[in-house]
């Protein structure tokens, strides 16, 4: 189909064919704004939540963009509803998405006005340089909250530990959402316990809270401080009774660190794809006759040289790297451990694979099929066809674009003027920002 803003004649003059690029030049614009607001809904409604990790994997996949190309296209079109005038430049053609793109990355409602004047009489470049000048007079700022850091252990009179933290943002949303997860187990752990009979055996927030932190001490200590091989994360404890037992009254138990637990048989087959085992034999009074030694399901050869093959993930637009090893034929159902019967998978999709209602199958086509719970296959790269239902609006053309008049371009003197922090008169300021 031809597209809309090309003609179907040859331009007769240089000044016609040089008109015909910027218009459609104009109108690449306008449609990647329109492509960036599909995106952004996409992205609200979870539509990638299919098999992928995110809305950057399944662009990556489905419009074939690098990964960087993506994330950047995701994170500009959440950007944009903040961003009504530098949306509706975009939306008209005038300029690119390339300015746009560098803009995102420091532009507020408050200085987006501004900001967009710089866009329309400046090019790409000096857009990036001022990019580039603006981000650093922050740094300055966040340069300062970084040194200033800290961590003290004070022990009190009465023995007792006090610790105080001064953190980076960044780095105290880390430790608050360890904490919480640590905490929300504790509370977990103990829903069920007995009621307490004194009041001093009630646990208050901020004894949880030091209880949590504790916790998390011990499991960075417990995981060495790495999770290690995902081989070592976990080991399957296989209870055999040596009588003849029903087979309803045997529940389905994993030994895990903290413990026996119930899961699913599909929970079992995953962590038991690639993990150290231990067979338990018991008798019919469920007393433990015999422990044999650990095995590990998948030996280090094996998985050396199936990291050699696959090297990341093999679920159709997936790039993780730190992988389980999966059977194709499990090894409960007599699937050999053998290179022809394994692929790598990350985490996620291992899990999908035996609980989410994820296949895959060999097929003489397409190698390894991944099917979705419907059926339908999962392609490791689809077609590109441009369907011209979503063509650009009318009246963009290449007069609508802004250019770049050849006034010289001082960022210096652009970022004095209007960087919130880059006077060097103002009590917040600091240092003042590079005449780049």
């Amino acid at each position: 189909m031809m597209p809309p803003l090309l003609s179907s004649t040859a331009p007769a003059t240089v000044e016609q064919l040089g008109e015909a690029i910027a218009d459609i030049a104009a109108g690449i614009h306008a449609a990647t704004y329109q492509m960036l607001a599909l995106l952004r809904e996409f992205d609200q409604r979870r539509g990638w939540n299919n098999g992928f990790l995110s809305c950057a994997h399944w662009l990556s996949w489905r419009a074939g963009l690098d990964m960087g190309a993506a994330r950047e296209k995701v994170r500009v079109s959440r950007a944009l509803p903040n961003l009504p005038l530098l949306s509706g430049a975009l939306k008209g053609g005038e300029i690119s998405y390339a300015k746009v793109r560098a803009l995102t990355r420091i532009a507020t409602p408050e200085t987006e006005e501004r900001l967009l004047a710089i866009a329309r009489h400046g090019t790409a470049s000096q857009v990036e340089r001022l990019v580039r000048a603006w981000r650093w007079c922050d740094r300055r700022d966040d340069d300062r909250k970084h040194l200033s850091r800290s961590v003290r252990c004070i022990v009190d009179d009465d023995g007792m530990v006090i610790l105080r933290c001064r953190l980076t943002p960044e780095q105290g949303a880390v430790v608050q959402h360890a904490i919480e997860a640590a905490s929300d187990r504790l509370y977990q752990e103990s829903r069920h316990a007995a009621a307490p009979g004194r009041l001093e055996e009630e646990v208050t927030f901020e004894q949880r809270q030091a209880d949590a932190l504790t916790l998390m001490a011990e499991a960075a200590l417990h995981a060495d401080l790495d999770g290690g091989p995902a081989g070592d994360r976990y080991q399957v404890m296989l209870h055999v009774e040596t009588a003849a037992t029903p087979v309803s009254a045997a529940p389905p138990v994993l030994e895990l660190g903290d413990g026996p637990i119930s899961v699913s048989a599909e929970t079992s087959r995953r962590l038991s794809c690639d993990a150290s085992v231990v067979a338990v034999r018991e008798g019919a009074d469920r007393a433990v006759l015999d422990v044999g030694r650990k095995t590990r399901t998948i030996s280090a050869p094996i998985r050396r040289a199936l990291t050699a093959r696959d090297t990341r993930c093999l679920f159709p637009g997936c790039t993780a790297r730190r992988c389980d090893a999966h059977h194709l034929d499990h090894w409960a159902d007599g699937g050999p451990t053998a290179l022809d019967n394994l692929i790598l998978v990350c985490r996620r999709h291992h899990r999908l694979l035996h609980e989410g209602g994820f296949s895959i199958e060999r097929t003489e086509e397409l190698g390894l099929a991944f099917r979705r719970p419907d059926g339908r296959v999962v392609t490791a790269s689809p077609p590109l066809e441009w369907s011209g239902r979503h063509a650009a609006p009318a009246g963009v053309s290449g007069r609508s674009l802004h250019v770049w008049d050849g006034t010289p371009f001082n960022v210096g003197y652009v970022i004095d003027v209007l960087h919130p922090r880059a006077n060097p008169l103002s009590p917040a300021a600091g240092a003042a920002c590079p005449a780049l």
